[in-house]
């Protein structure tokens, strides 16, 4: 189904980004992996060839480098060829849940910077080499807490809806030139990282990950481009329905909603 795709998916030692690697590569994809730990990351990735009989690639980088972004992108594309599906997934979150005031400035700006910082670099070393290719697709691993604020997450919100903005930027200006862009938000999967944020705590309810893979896969395969520069969720949205929709206006974008209708910016 993805035979021919050369996948490239940050955070990909565990978690979301291992599920996507896995369901990537079951599909015909070729999977890079791309995360900062060499040794876990590496065994992800062998896991992910032997189950798959799927060529795969561990590469690590810390995605708020530049220099080693590029070198990483570099690496892939040597070896692999040219990336026409980047997941930028890899992101962490607040430490603890307190109000903005009470937040460590420098690891408050951590995860700002591994949310917008991160996807930037990623997707300026990927998109040129995606429209020399002939097109691409970039997909952003989004949250529900990206559309609206927090109390107590106020770095990791920040961060994804910042990275809803670089979602539709490439879409506004990549579209012409065959590069689509879409936010997917995975839902609440059971991962290290949920089970420790406090919020969910005897949380028995989980989004399953097959849901997550199968969006992301509909999206590389061509599927939902009418979906470009829009926001979509696993666990809540239904694939067939998602196939038989083209949005409209601002549908599933974030907006400022007017005040009513004289509101002069509406």
């Amino acid at each position: 189904m993805l035979t021919g795709t050369v996948a490239l998916v940050t955070g990909a030692s565990a978690g979301i980004g291992r599920y996507l690697a896995q369901g990537l590569a079951e599909r015909g994809a070729r999977v890079a992996g791309l995360a900062r730990s060499a040794d876990r990351l590496t065994v992800a990735m062998d896991e992910v060839a032997a189950a798959t009989g799927t060529r795969t690639l561990a590469v690590a980088a810390d995605v708020t480098d530049p220099d080693a972004v590029a070198a990483a992108v570099a690496q892939v594309t040597a070896e692999l060829g040219p990336v026409t599906l980047l997941i930028n997934n890899a992101g962490s979150i607040d430490a603890a849940e307190v109000p903005l005031w009470e937040a460590d400035p420098d690891q408050w700006w951590q995860v700002v910077e591994s949310q917008v910082r991160g996807p930037f670099l990623l997707s300026r070393a990927v998109v040129p080499g995606m429209i020399a290719a002939g097109g691409g697709r970039v997909i952003g691993l989004g949250s529900g807490l990206g559309t609206r604020g927090s109390d107590v997450y106020s770095a990791y919100s920040a961060g994804k809806s910042a990275q809803m903005r670089i979602t539709e930027g490439i879409h506004l200006a990549g579209a012409a030139l065959g590069v689509r862009a879409f936010d997917l938000a995975p839902g609440v999967i059971d991962t290290e990282m949920t089970r420790a944020m406090p919020m969910h705590a005897g949380r028995t309810d989980w989004t399953r990950p097959e849901d997550v893979v199968a969006l992301a896969v509909a999206i590389a395969a061509g599927e939902l481009d009418q979906w470009s520069g829009r926001f979509l969720r696993a666990g809540a949205d239904d694939l067939d329905t998602l196939r038989g929709i083209t949005p409209e206006d601002a549908a599933r974008q974030l907006r400022l909603r007017p005040y009513g209708p004289a509101d002069p910016i509406g």
